[in-house]
């Protein structure tokens, strides 16, 4: 095995969290609303990494729930993994080694890595974007409303394009130093 398959192995187990959250929000999205699932794949080792394969919904709206639900879902996940991080670091003060128990420290190791791999993969992928641009395009007409999704599709191309330059990391970070903060406050 080579250096680089050797990398996207070890990628693809630290992106495993994230990559479930995320289909599992679009999976989860298609079961409220009432949308038939006809395949899911919530983690494999290839290209898409996840996918959730539906029925195509009769409503712009219900693809635009559908699309977009792993931001909200990872978020939150996120979030909460990331407040429980801190809530270990504020209160038990784990800076000095005597103070942590090995548990504790593998319970912050596993907060990190979960609340990071799952805020990088907060984004709605560049095919949840195409999803809405198609349905956008055929339906504006009949639906002028459908014009206010645009910006966030058009935030979408965005965000996976700058996830070149790290966003999707950088959101994670953003995500941490919010549940840090807000922990911070209340452990005070």
């Amino acid at each position: 095995m080579t250096t680089l398959a050797i990398v996207g192995v070890v990628f693809a187990l630290f992106s495993m969290p994230g990559v479930v959250v995320h289909e599992f929000a679009h999976k989860k999205a298609c079961d409220w609303i009432g949308v038939p699932v006809v395949d899911v794949v919530y983690f494999r080792f290839g290209n898409p990494p996840g996918y959730v394969q539906h029925v195509e919904p009769d409503r712009y709206r219900t693809s635009f729930a559908i699309s977009v639900a792993p931001f909200l879902v990872n978020t939150v996940v996120a979030l909460t993994a990331f407040a429980g991080l801190a809530w270990l670091v504020h209160t038990l003060e784990i800076g000095s080694p005597e103070a942590a128990s090995r548990e504790t420290v593998v319970a912050v190791g596993v907060l990190w890595w979960v609340g990071t791999s799952v805020g990088i993969h907060a984004f709605p992928s560049t095919g949840d974007a195409n999803t809405l641009w198609t349905r956008a395009r055929s339906e504006w007409r009949r639906s002028p409303a459908v014009i206010v999704g645009l910006p966030v599709v058009a935030l979408l191309y965005l965000a996976n394009l700058l996830s070149r330059l790290y966003l999707d990391t950088l959101y994670a970070i953003g995500l941490l130093l919010l549940a840090w903060h807000a922990v911070g406050e209340v452990a005070v």
